[in-house]
């Protein structure tokens, strides 16, 4: 096919991105969307025990630190961490596990907490500060609230401090105390302001204490450690103080209090996905209208998980977060937030729950029925906007089947329980109120679920069209005929029909506008294939020298490698398998011969470097810091640069300013390995991080990283350019790794340059008689069925380069915060982030550098195997698409989500890894080709002339040459003083051509063979 111009390339490029960052949203459409909707009429209890409540939320607080005798056994600690929070739960309150769901941050868990809702997953984005809440809550329905450290307009009173204060190297204590002093100065300033004081005597208040040191300490220090053990001890010690101020100020026992946390923290010091360490979280409920400690239920509520704790003997009674909201509600009183799904745990007459209120079972009973009569609420609104919009809408059977009575049997159950109050029939009431918020419930599931085959089914025909757009660069061929002028009318027609009739579908049942934009792609692929792709198809495979057989063989070998490769994101281990597959079976089981034996050592190398690098995924998740190993990972890398330039850089004219930027890369890599040593030794000692270091370290990353792409050095070798590149993110690997990240940076990159020779070696090997192919790099590009293999490699170095240093599936070691704190120490989540995101796109450099050279050294166009690469990416990404749930245990749920966001962004931005690497390579890649055309029509003609004399020259070509480097690009050519003059014309040439001058190397080539 004519090569796709470099217009059509781009086009296709920011077409895939777009289209592959817009489908990202389309899981949150199909599987989380906001359950937010207005309309509802207001339930609550309106009679509560207590006068006021206390939430205490410890950020980042996980239950079994927090309930564990000796749970901190590396460090010196007490029997009992927190031993007031442990009294309260064994002698006068309730106490048990709340469940979050992911993400396990701040936001989504106070909105579970104070709403009773979980929000969609994208919500994680919002804040506190810039983000008012805007869904009810129990804040809003209280008399006053008073948070400190939240925020919250209109009734509700807040006290924040800076995030200048958020130290990460500093003793994080200090913002638990600053909540308890505010409390303090709150209760005094009543005693002046008769406002103030009127307020706070109101019933139905609450008050919001959100201790952010835990999350603070645990990532700077991680769980286990002696300074998170001592924020819990700060914590109870508050807890407790906060008790008095209360009995001091109010002078009686009408105050209730809840204990819990918005997530966990998993054992490196991080949140935010499904780790069962970062969903469990303590809770415990005590004070007026509070039941006290029940004894434990047969069968046991406890399991290995809480056995530790040697809390057997009294009930510990789970809930999920959402479930806060309505106990809080129905502890003092109000109406319950209007969006809560929560179920209050006292519902469930079989198992005991956390409220012991002065009306008895009565008030019980009648809370069950406020708690059906809130989620009914909810559903009904949700039941009417669909059956108003929904074509061929099909109601929920359980609650919209109309009976004898001629009415709903929603609305038929509801006066079954509000009977059964006025008979005082209080257990069966509670019973049928169970029964029908389970109804609701899954009520509710079905109406946010109501689209998703829908939705499912534009996603998977929007990927396979997008695999069958990309597919035309790759085998269109010249002199197809265009569609014909009957053909394209039709499938313009059905493409408008179907565009037009989706979009009054959505239009009509109000769907959001994603939706349109979700039809419209598909529309445009499918469209562009059938009247350019399949003649195209139908003509390559026609004129095609490998059989079908060929064919399906490399088509069943890209869909075990791609459902392979998504296996490998929970079982690491595959990675290390795909190493050894490809450094052992496929060069000695599958290499011709011939190329195997005129590659021995090259073999060896590529197997010896496979099996290293594959190493690394084998390595555990949870890594300590380890000064010693990040120093290796930087001697290692001082060793290749250095390497490189003894072997490559000689001290001639045309090498020396290569090798004087490669001393100052060299330069640069130690200096950052002696500032972050300095570092780490502070930072271990808890002496804070110097500011020379933290200036110096700023200097050194941006001096290093902006060097390649600033330094007007012409490398002599493409290999020399990807070196540099190499050297300038090393800096990266230093002062951003917590372990063996630098030395899986030097394995890996090592791994990519002999993946270069190996392929030009096997693709086109010299012929028996010493002669080498004429083929260069041309402005045509012809499919082979290798290539696919080669498309598949890239996409397993793609993986691999982000899962390589024993990742698991969002649990990474780029996400470490121990390195960031050498260049941020201060709570700054945006500059920490792009840190993070820096440190993973470093390897992609290397990566996009070594593609670009592979392309050229086997002759092909720009960008050709990528758009191999290209119409094989979404292989997994719909695999996981399909296996995203929002149902099962939060692990499950967070893995899902995690799973198809990073499949989509990896494989987008391997896109963007080809446009760089050609971008990067460009003037290094054209003085290649050209001398490298020199060489093989020099070389051919050499054979054909003697060939031509009658000369028998068969065995001495065979016998005598020697390796001559063009760059990369090994030749053989006889042992004679012609082919030394052409190796120094040539040599010469390559170093100084680029555009219209390299050129004269095939020229200067030619007059000499003409001359002789």
């Amino acid at each position: 096919m004519p090569h796709a111009s470099s217009r059509h390339v781009l086009k296709l490029l920011i077409l895939g991105i777009i289209f592959h960052v817009v489908f990202i949203a389309s899981v949150f459409d199909c599987y989380f969307t906001s359950p937010v909707v207005h309309g509802m009429t207001r339930y609550g209890s309106h009679s509560g025990d207590s006068k006021r409540l206390v939430l205490i939320v410890g950020d980042g607080l996980r239950a079994d630190l927090l309930f564990t005798p000796n749970g901190f056994s590396s460090v010196e600690a007490p029997p009992v961490v927190a031993p007031h929070l442990r009294s309260i739960a064994e002698e006068r309150g309730a106490y048990g596990v709340s469940h979050t769901r992911v993400p396990t941050e701040s936001r989504p868990g106070h909105v579970a907490i104070i709403g009773g809702m979980y929000e969609d997953v994208s919500a994680v984005t919002k804040g506190w500060k810039t983000n008012p809440v805007d869904f009810d809550s129990v804040f809003n329905q209280s008399s006053h609230t008073f948070a400190f450290r939240g925020a919250t307009p209109g009734k509700v009173r807040t006290w924040t401090y800076d995030e200048e204060a958020e130290d990460f190297t500093k003793d994080a204590t200090t913002l638990d105390i600053w909540v308890l002093d505010q409390l303090r100065v709150l209760f005094q300033n009543a005693s002046e302001d008769a406002t103030l004081n009127s307020s706070l005597r109101e019933d139905k208040a609450i008050f919001f204490l959100h201790l952010l040191g835990l999350d603070t300490t645990g990532h700077s220090y991680r769980p286990h450690s002696k300074e998170y053990m001592n924020n819990i001890q700060v914590v109870d010690d508050i807890v407790r103080e906060t008790e008095k101020l209360f009995a001091q100020f109010y002078g009686d026992e009408e105050t209730c209090f809840v204990f819990t946390a918005d997530h966990g923290m998993s054992k490196i010091g991080n949140h935010g996905d499904g780790d069962p360490d970062n969903t469990r979280t303590p809770l415990i409920v005590w004070g007026k209208g509070v039941r006290g400690p029940l004894p434990d239920s047969t069968p046991s509520s406890h399991d290995d998980y809480s056995r530790p704790w040697k809390l057997e003997h009294l009930l510990r009674r789970d809930v999920s977060q959402a479930d806060i909201a309505p106990l809080m509600a129905s502890l003092i009183g109000i109406n319950w937030p209007a969006n809560s799904v929560g179920v209050l745990p006292d519902v469930d007459s079989t198992r005991g729950g956390f409220l012991a209120p002065r009306g008895g079972e009565e008030a019980l009973a009648r809370s069950a029925l406020v708690n059906a009569q809130v989620l009914l609420e909810h559903y009904r609104v949700k039941h009417e906007l669909k059956d108003a919009y929904a074509l061929f809408y099909k109601p929920y059977g359980a609650l919209e089947a109309v009976g004898h009575s001629g009415v709903p049997a929603r609305i038929q159950n509801i006066a079954t329980i509000e009977q059964l109050l006025r008979e005082a029939r209080w257990n069966e009431a509670r019973q049928h109120s169970a029964e029908l918020i389970d109804s609701c419930l899954e009520g509710l599931r079905y109406l946010e679920t109501y689209d998703r085959l829908l939705i499912r089914t534009i996603v998977i025909v929007a990927y396979f069209g997008w695999a069958a757009y990309s597919s035309i660069s790759i085998v269109s061929a010249p002199n197809i005929p265009s569609a014909s002028s009957f053909t394209r009318k039709v499938v313009n027609t059905v493409a408008i029909l179907v565009l037009l009739g989706s979009g009054t579908v959505f239009w009509i049942q109000k769907s959001p506008w994603t939706f349109y934009i979700y039809a419209a792609f598909p529309c445009y692929f499918w469209r562009e294939f059938y009247l350019r792709g399949a003649p195209a198809i139908v003509k390559v495979l026609s004129q095609s020298s490998f059989s079908y057989r060929q064919l399906c063989t490399q088509a069943l070998l890209a869909v075990v490698s791609l459902q392979s490769m998504v296996a490998a994101y929970t079982h690491r281990s595959i990675w290390s398998v795909g190493f050894a597959i490809i450094g052992l079976l496929w060069p000695y089981c599958t290499w011709p011969s011939l190329v195997l034996s005129q590659n021995r050592w090259l073999a060896l190398q590529w197997s010896l470097s496979c099996l290293v690098t594959g190493i690394f995924p084998l390595l555990a998740v949870d890594k300590e810091e380890s000064l010693l190993t990040i120093l290796c990972g930087g001697a290692l890398m001082l060793f290749i640069g250095a390497a490189h330039a003894w072997a490559n850089l000689g001290i001639d004219g045309r090498k020396t300013a290569a090798l004087t930027a490669a001393l100052i890369q060299m330069g640069l890599v130690v200096a950052i390995m002696v500032v972050t040593a300095s570092s780490v030794v502070n930072l271990q000692a808890k002496n804070g991080l110097p500011t020379p270091n933290q200036i110096a370290a700023w200097i050194i990353l941006g001096i290093s990283s902006a060097f390649p792409f600033m330094s007007k050095v012409q490398h002599p070798s493409p290999t020399s350019k990807i070196l540099s590149f190499f050297m300038a993110f090393s800096v990266c690997f230093v002062v951003l790794s917590i372990s063996v990240e630098g030395l899986f940076y030097s394995a890996f990159t090592c791994n990519l340059l002999l993946w270069i020779e190996v392929e030009a070696a096997i693709r086109k090997p010299l012929s028996a008689d010493g002669s080498a192919s004429k083929e260069v790099r041309s402005d045509n590009y012809r499919f082979q069925a290798d290539d696919i293999r080669i498309a598949l490699f890239f996409l397993f170095f793609v993986q691999v380069a982000f899962f390589g240093t024993g990742n698991s599936y969002c649990t990474f070691s780029s996400f470490y915060l121990e390195p960031v704190y050498r260049l941020v120490p201060i709570f700054n989540p945006f500059l920490m982030a792009a840190l993070l995101i820096f440190k993973i796109v470093a390897p992609y450099v290397v990566l996009s550098a070594v593609f670009a050279t592979l392309n050229a050294r086997l002759h092909l166009p720009p960008f050709s195997l990528f758009l191999v690469a290209l119409t094989l990416t979404d292989g997994m990404t719909m695999t996981f698409f399909l296996n995203v749930t929002d149902t099962g245990s939060w692990l499950e749920i967070g893995q899902s989500i995690s799973f198809f966001c990073i499949t989509s962004l990896l494989l987008v931005w391997s896109a963007g890894i080809c446009a760089a690497g050609e971008h990067l390579m460009g003037h290094t890649l054209i003085p290649l080709d050209h001398a490298l055309l020199g060489v093989l029509w020099c070389t051919q003609a050499l054979h054909e002339r003697k060939v031509g004399d009658g000369e028998d020259q068969r065995d001495n070509s065979v016998r005598a040459h020697k390796d001559t480097k063009i760059g990369n690009v090994e030749m053989h050519v006889e042992q004679d003083q012609l082919a030394d003059d052409l190796k120094e014309d040539m040599i010469g040439n390559s170093d100084r051509a680029t555009g219209h001058e390299g050129e004269k190397v095939t020229q200067t080539l030619r007059e000499r063979i003409g001359d002789d």
